[in-house]
């Protein structure tokens, strides 16, 4: 058994800000969703080989602490990136070997991203 995908809500509407942030902001790629899940619905970016993805779709934000992790190679400079774009990062705890931050999306998402080794 894998994590084949994990989902996240966005508010109606807001397709420009998630290709912004997930595309532009994040780096992620884009990629097609299928014809019978209404592709102009939902925003589908890959999120590791061979097909692991993050799925966005329009309804409630959960707020709270529940997250998605997303390991990136050049942590700092992503940092950087969401402290000059705006958003607000925090510290968390150490894992060792594993440098990590959070920050939420514009929607109010959380997210932890790290380095893996």
């Amino acid at each position: 058994m894998r994590l084949q995908h994990a989902s996240l809500c966005f508010p109606p509407g807001a397709y420009a800000e998630v290709r912004a942030f997930y595309g532009g902001l994040l780096g992620l790629e884009e990629i097609e969703v299928p014809p019978k899940l209404e592709p102009g619905k939902f925003v589908w970016f890959r999120g590791g080989d061979p097909d692991l993805e993050l799925h966005l779709l329009p309804g409630e934000v959960a707020r709270g602490e529940h997250h998605v992790c997303l390991a990136v190679d050049d942590l700092d400079g992503l940092r950087a990136r969401l402290d000059a774009a705006g958003y607000e990062t925090s510290e968390a705890t150490e894992i060792v070997g594993r440098p990590r931050f959070f920050c939420r999306d514009p929607f109010g998402n959380l997210l932890e991203l790290c380095r893996m080794p």
